[in-house]
């Protein structure tokens, strides 16, 4: 039967778009938005491939001579449109922002990353108010760490932290008392931005983390948890 090979064709197509989609971003082989778009076709092929393999299941008419075929694109169809469902999903459940901070009063700030974003990024500048509530609507544990050590220390060991997630580090100030660096995304190869602010406080040293997506409206809680990730290793 023709239908069950369509059906299994569609889901093919729909898995290498669903696997270029973020690598070929990543490689620069084109923009994220055609990268992102790429991974919305992904998901409209394959569950257009897992209606057909399910009709072609169900269909007396349509199961002769394509069963396995058929089994197969519903399969692949189902496993391909989940990937990006799952995503929009989340992305539906989360506010629309991509700079998140353990300090929403005062964010710290970004200098040396700022010549590396280029032109077209969002503004290193902190959204206020709007922001602020949306995050700790969406994000309420977000929030500074306090350390029982000095605050040389505590930077030591927030360089420790970042080098051991893979960040690229840009720039420590000791003066200042922060660390920025650079966290690239595994799928698409987005940049984000990070610094680390220590100050002195009662018991050591207060740790403050603000990281910062370069593009995109909504971060989809990459930022949240990049900094729950930071915290953690620093608690440990």
């Amino acid at each position: 039967m023709m239908l069950p090979r369509v059906a299994l064709g569609l889901a093919v197509l729909a898995a290498l778009l669903l696997v270029g989609s973020g690598p070929g971003t990543r490689l620069g082989l084109w923009s994220y938005q055609l990268g992102l778009q790429l991974l919305i076709g992904a998901a409209v092929l394959g569950g257009g491939a897992a209606v057909i393999g399910l009709a072609g299941l169900v269909v007396p008419q349509l199961r002769a001579g394509g069963i396995a075929l058929s089994g197969l694109a519903l399969a692949v169809g189902v496993a391909v449109a989940a990937v990006p469902a799952y995503w929009v999903q989340v992305a539906r459940s989360l506010p629309r922002i991509h700079d998140i901070s353990t300090d929403l009063d005062n964010p710290p700030a970004f200098f040396a990353v700022v010549p590396l974003r280029g032109r077209d990024t969002n503004p290193v500048e902190h959204g206020g108010a709007a922001v602020a509530n949306a995050q700790r609507g969406a994000y309420p544990d977000i929030g500074p760490v306090v350390l029982d050590l000095a605050p040389s220390q505590a930077l030591a060991r927030a360089l420790q932290a970042a080098q051991a997630m893979g960040w690229d580090i840009v720039a420590q100030d000791a003066e200042r008392g922060t660390l920025e660096a650079t966290d690239t995304t595994f799928w698409f190869g987005f940049k984000d931005d990070v610094v680390v602010r220590v100050t002195p406080a009662e018991g050591g040293s207060r740790i403050d983390v603000r990281s910062l997506s370069r593009v995109g409206v909504s971060d989809v809680g990459a930022n949240a948890r990049r900094i729950r990730a930071f915290l953690a290793r620093l608690r440990s």
